[in-house]
């Protein structure tokens, strides 16, 4: 978005006293999220009243609440739902009030990239295909869609160009990716991607258990750029509830796919997210789940508690988890997390590992590993006597281990 509005020659400001518009993404996938994003609408909104500029609000929640948003909120200058950016460029340069698509579409064909910092993400895919009991995102970013190939790899070649030091994969499910077309797969992508001349990481996030193949497996960990990092969401580790979410791998076969990718790659990285108070979620079944966890060793894991969502077979599920029974839950399973946490951080005391050093504080650089990706994980904090490019690739001996985070000295 920021890249097609600067190559239409529109200045991009970082002050609001200096725009002259603004526009604002939005969120419709959990509870929080729509409430965070409303709160930001009605920010913006007071800010309108002391100075004058026009107020564009687009993505998931104008796409899922188009109109009782556009009925009840009248100070919106332009409200866009789900749909590309090229699009969105052009309502906003020709003030247009309303763009909506009854079939959701955020698939864009422009390459176009000026982010130059130390990591950038791409999106490869948009839209779920998939029944989970739990989740709203197909109703309101319709069927899964790769993107083009060619357009993928031109955006990474681009970024890789203005500097940019690692390439983040996205997508409700990139491992599905191409699924939908002719073009190839994951594994076709990312040995391309592999091939892109420079010294960069690639990170693939939201691997879903039912697209991970042998074949995958083997890319990820012999392709020398992509990081044998494995984010795999699996929501939980009880069959009786992993059915009821409309989950397709059971606890079996997912500790089998931990066991290829660890046996492929000893040192491969393996995070997952979990969810606690599903409907129905006994005590049995939470003490199921935390003995899956302790099976599985994941090294990275966030939990969360379930909300109901509008639109979802699981909002009529029960019995109902009160919330206070979720949150002590929650609390219970990540005291857990962080004694495997601490444990499997623990290996690496003693070793040299590569990093990406992102910024200086307080004495200590601030770094990330292959185990980390940005702003979901640990860091690493460097010490140095020589002065460090930031951002740049240094090697690093760790001396500590914490429960998450490691401290190590550059060479």
């Amino acid at each position: 978005m920021r890249a097609i509005l600067e190559q239409r020659s529109h200045e991009i400001v970082e002050d609001i006293e200096e725009a002259e518009a603004v526009i604002l993404d939005t969120c419709g996938f959990i509870e929080e999220a729509k409430k965070d994003s409303i709160s930001e609408i009605f920010d913006f909104i007071e800010h309108k009243k002391h100075r004058k500029f026009l107020l564009f609000v687009k993505g998931c929640l104008v796409q899922r609440y188009f109109e009782d948003l556009t009925r009840e909120i009248h100070e919106v200058d332009g409200w866009f739902g789900v749909v590309p950016p090229e699009r969105i460029a052009d309502a906003v340069e020709k003030g247009e009030k309303k763009v909506i698509y009854r079939h959701p579409e955020s698939i864009y064909s422009t390459s176009v990239r000026f982010d130059s910092g130390p990591y950038a993400y791409i999106k490869i895919a948009d839209g779920c295909s998939h029944t989970c009991s739990f989740c709203a995102i197909p109703a309101f970013k319709g069927s899964y869609r790769s993107r083009r190939m060619n357009f993928v790899i031109s955006e990474a070649e681009q970024l890789v160009r203005n500097g940019v030091l690692e390439i983040i994969l996205v997508a409700q499910d990139t491992s599905a990716y191409g699924i939908d077309t002719n073009e190839g797969t994951l594994c076709d992508l990312l040995r391309k991607l592999d091939s892109i001349d420079g010294r960069f990481w690639i990170r693939v996030m939201y691997l879903h258990p039912d697209h991970i193949t042998p074949q995958l497996i083997d890319t990820m960990t012999t392709c020398k750029k992509v990081l044998p990092y494995f984010d795999i969401p699996v929501q939980h580790g009880s069959d009786k509830i992993l059915e009821k979410m409309g989950r397709q791998k059971k606890s079996e076969q997912i500790l089998d796919i931990l066991q290829q990718v660890r046996s492929a790659r000893p040192d491969a990285v393996v995070r997952t997210s979990v969810i606690v108070g599903f409907p129905g979620e006994s005590r049995n079944d939470f003490e199921i789940l935390l003995e899956f966890l302790k099976e599985a060793q994941f090294d990275r894991l966030g939990c969360f508690v379930y909300s109901d969502e509008e639109g979802t077979p699981a909002k009529s599920f029960f019995p109902k988890i009160p919330h206070d029974t979720a949150l002590a839950r929650q609390e219970e399973l990540m005291l857990l997390q962080k004694e495997i946490s601490r444990k499997r951080m623990s290996r690496w005391t003693g070793k040299t590992i590569e990093t990406l050093v992102e910024e200086q504080e307080n004495g200590y650089y601030i770094a990330r590993s292959f185990m980390d990706a940005p702003e979901v994980d640990g860091n690493v904090f460097v010490q140095s006597r020589d002065s460090l490019i930031i951002p740049g690739f240094y090697h690093v001996t760790i001396t500590t281990s914490l429960d998450y985070d490691l401290e190590g000295v550059a060479l």
